[in-house]
């Protein structure tokens, strides 16, 4: 699966390689954001978690966010990357990067980005702790 500035994808996600989609000649700010898959949630110890996405209407959305974010923040270029399937500890499920001309357009632009990202983009996320699973926000519980 070949990635783009908005993408799902199934490789490991390298923080690095999402800046050249946001580098820009008028750009003085690049602000990035990592989700980054913890060991501990709510006092219970996770195993891995395990994402699912409707993956073209979810790439769709995240340009559509994408250009919420250059029109409303006046930022240069936008790139967005969720990761799916078994996740360990550790690894990264999503980068968030925006350039702007100043830091703070970046930083808002950013945090709008994965708010919107988390509220409107079909991906779902399933944790495996040791005592139980369950789809985080959908209410199904295994175990």
């Amino acid at each position: 699966m070949e990635l783009s500035n908005f993408s799902i994808t199934t490789q490991p996600i390298h923080f690095a390689s999402i800046y050249p989609w946001v580098e820009d000649r008028n750009a003085g700010a690049v602000c990035s954001f990592a989700g980054i898959v913890r060991e501990i949630t709510d006092g219970q110890r996770t195993l891995h978690l395990e994402y699912e996405a409707y993956t073209e209407m979810a790439a769709k959305i995240m340009k559509q966010i994408g250009d919420e974010v250059i029109s409303q923040y006046l930022c240069k270029r936008v790139a967005m990357v969720h990761r799916v399937g078994k996740l360990e500890i550790s690894d990264i499920a999503v980068v968030i990067s925006v350039s702007s001309a100043h830091r703070d357009a970046s930083f808002q632009g950013c945090q709008y980005a994965i708010e919107q990202l988390k509220k409107r983009v079909p991906i779902w996320k399933k944790e495996i702790t040791e005592s139980k699973a369950y789809w985080v926000g959908i209410g199904k519980e295994e175990g």
